[in-house]
């Protein structure tokens, strides 16, 4: 044998040796105590299905049947964490213990096909008391719900509306942010006592977090407006409400608008400086998502768009995130894994299109990742296929 080709040999045994080492969409992935079996994840999605807060039985449907379809993380939509923080009045909510009967039933099938239960606690800020947008109503543009129909009071940041149709928010004092703050703390701990083993804080879209934290929504001129340090305050203060009562051993994960594409708002570069502070205090993921935070802007969207936002997060600040939005394709997530972009995926539209988009992939990437389609579904299924 040639030196050359002993040379190609070594390479090629390399090649293949960081080929089967390297992440891959179906790669397990490790955060505290929890290992998902996939980098796939179901992103919160809203149903506006609900009354007083409580889940129904369409969401264990809903949720339960991701799991089944072979989601590595299943997570529930934005629950609020007080009545007046839903976005509108058919929200989910974890107000009330009267809540977690339902929710313990769904992370128990979740769990049963496989996935990790996960939930977003959030709250809606200036976006709440809407119309629901199956009913009517405009995610875009949104309309208030009058109190006879059901609407209430709103806060925020600032007393400014997030558009004409909208309500004006009341300015919260002081007094009320500690208010608030145990309100997220509270809503964690009925999370745990649910089952859930994955906890995320919405702060994206335009919602309360978000609008603390970004110039363009608020104004504030005490110590939670102004610098970035005084609009990132309350946030970072959410975060250590929650981490002191959510265990240590569970995942905490952040959902950000990691930028508001607009000149003189929020920037990605915050998002990093941010995504620093928010890994000291005990976030383990953030969750890069962008825009929305005031009616009217728009910006470039296409495939796979935010994904080097979640690229950026991740190599500066040098913390796990999932990338999220319009990403639809196998390779096209794949991709993002192998490339080491994010550490997953969360898909929202693509999944009410086909519950079972993990099965499917697994049979697009077979071929090269080695992977056996129908390992992803349940013994019920795969005996049959």
């Amino acid at each position: 044998m040639t030196q050359a080709q002993s040379t190609q040999d070594q390479n090629s045994a390399e090649s293949a040796t960081n080929k089967s080492t390297a992440p891959n969409l179906f790669s397990p992935l490790t955060i505290k105590s929890i290992t998902l079996r996939n980098r796939i994840g179901v992103s919160p999605m809203c149903q506006y299905h609900s009354v007083d807060g409580f889940a129904e039985d369409w969401h264990l449907v809903h949720l339960g049947s991701r799991a089944v379809g072979g989601a590595g993380l299943v997570c529930v939509e934005a629950s609020a964490v007080e009545p007046r923080g839903r976005i509108c009045p058919d929200d989910l909510g974890i107000y009330k213990d009267e809540h977690i009967t339902m929710l313990k039933k769904i992370t128990g099938f979740i769990e049963q096909h496989g996935a990790v239960p996960a939930i977003q606690i959030a709250h809606a800020g200036r976006k709440g008391s809407t119309k629901n947008p199956w009913r009517g109503g405009n995610r875009h543009q949104k309309q208030d719900v009058p109190d006879s129909e059901g609407g209430y009071d709103i806060v925020a940041p600032s007393a400014v509306a997030f558009n004409e149709g909208s309500r004006v928010p009341h300015e919260l004092t002081i007094d009320e942010i500690k208010e608030i703050q145990l309100k997220f703390r509270d809503a964690a701990i009925r999370a745990q006592k649910a089952g859930f083993k994955w906890l995320e804080i919405h702060g994206a879209h335009g919602y309360l977090i978000h609008s603390f934290y970004s110039p363009l929504a608020n104004f504030r001129k005490d110590e939670y407006g102004g610098s970035f340090e005084n609009r990132i305050r309350f946030f970072v203060e959410v975060v250590d409400q929650v981490r002191a009562v959510w265990p240590q051993d569970l995942p905490l994960a952040a959902r950000f608008s990691t930028t508001d594409w607009v000149e003189g708002g929020w920037t990605v570069d915050d998002s990093v400086k941010l995504a620093k502070i928010l890994k000291e205090h005990g976030v383990d993921l953030i969750d890069c998502s962008s825009g929305n935070i005031r009616s009217g802007d728009r910006y470039q969207m296409g495939p796979g768009y935010q994904v080097p936002l979640a690229q950026k997060v991740r190599a500066e600040a040098n913390i796990a995130t999932a990338a999220v939005g319009m990403i639809t394709e196998p390779h096209q997530a794949n991709e993002i894994i192998a490339s080491g972009k994010a550490d997953m995926v969360l898909l929202a539209r693509e999944f009410m299109r086909d519950a079972y988009w993990p099965y499917h992939a697994a049979q697009a990437l077979a071929g090269e990742l080695g992977v056996e389609p129908k390992t992803v579904l349940p013994p019920n299924y795969t005996y049959a296929i």
